[in-house]
């Protein structure tokens, strides 16, 4: 019996921007992200109280990863301004601080379920949109 070759389909990939925030460190902060899945855009804004700023990147990026999941997203690319958290996804870094932990932890459990995962760090004049809305929802925030 001859098998009927099935066609490739390729996965579902999505790109995300994002970044996060605050005005004093800490401080009130807001977060922002443009998550692209199959040409299909949405972008987020979000104030989140008073914080860090690198809390705010971490929490920006969880909340694109999860959308980016809930979409069917199986391919991910990022693209962060923040060099720190590109250096500690990529274990460059070690996480040090104690309220970064659990976030970090978050966002690679996330990651763990996309077949394919591309970090990439950018300067912010190529991360505008995202910084832009983060900076919206920082000023809704105050």
């Amino acid at each position: 019996m001859r098998q009927i070759p099935l066609p490739k389909i390729a996965p579902r990939k999505a790109v995300i921007y994002s970044d996060g925030a605050s005005s004093g460190n800490p401080g009130p902060a807001g977060i922002g992200a443009v998550v692209i899945v199959d040409d299909e855009k949405e972008t987020l804004s979000e104030a989140i109280g008073i914080t860090t700023n690198n809390v705010a990147e971490y929490t920006a990026l969880i909340r694109a990863l999860e959308l980016a999941r809930k979409k069917g997203a199986e391919e991910i690319e990022l693209y962060l301004d923040s060099e720190l958290i590109v250096r500690q996804l990529k274990g460059i870094y070690r996480v040090k601080n104690k309220k970064l932990i659990p976030l970090y932890e978050r966002v690679k459990e996330l990651l763990e379920g996309f077949c394919r995962v591309k970090i990439t760090h950018v300067p912010r004049e190529l991360n505008k949109e995202a910084d832009a809305l983060s900076k919206r929802a920082l000023k809704k925030g105050i």
